[in-house]
Parts: structure tokens; C-alpha cells; sequence
């Protein structure tokens, strides 16, 4: 389903999506508009699910032993890779 709404938009704001319609950057005006907008949200959720995260860390910091292990364990990772010399 989908709502439609109407928006005000200054007139420098609508001349800069026109011409990203005219570039082809997007079919119309409304994809432009729904493409920045899908943006916006996806960036907030990103910030929301950063600061859940940095504070669960800060809840429960990781120890000294755990970082260690998660460094050996990169470092094994990366010695197995089948490395090519590029040089």
C-alpha cells in the first residue's frame, strides 16, 4: 500500500531533483524524493543500532582475554589465506 502526501518544496530544491530526473539519475520526481527520503531512514536506523550497540558495550565491555583471543583468532585467519605474491 502506499499513501500519498503532499510536500513543499523550495523551488531551488525541486529545480536540483529535475535535474537529477533529466541526468537519468531517477525516473521522476517521486523516486527521487522516495530514494532520499528511504536514505534518511536507513541512515537513522544505522545511528540507532550504532548507540545499541556502543552502549551494550559500555554495559559489558569486552576483557583483556577476549580481545587477545579475537586477535590470535584474526591473526590464524589471515595466516591460512592462500596468498598469492603480487610482487
Amino acid at each position: 500500500m502506499t499513501i500519498q502526501i503532499a510536500v513543499k518544496l523550495p523551488d531551488d530544491l525541486v529545480n536540483a531533483i529535475d535535474r537529477l530526473v533529466q541526468d537519468g539519475a531517477f525516473d521522476s520526481r517521486s523516486q527521487a524524493i522516495r530514494s532520499g527520503l528511504e536514505a534518511m531512514v536507513a541512515g537513522r536506523r544505522r545511528q540507532a543500532i550504532d548507540r545499541q550497540y556502543r552502549d551494550a558495550m559500555d554495559r559489558l565491555p569486552e576483557t583483556n582475554e577476549e580481545i587477545a583471543e579475537a586477535t590470535r583468532l584474526a591473526v590464524n585467519a589471515i595466516d591460512e589465506e592462500p596468498w598469492q605474491r603480487w610482487w
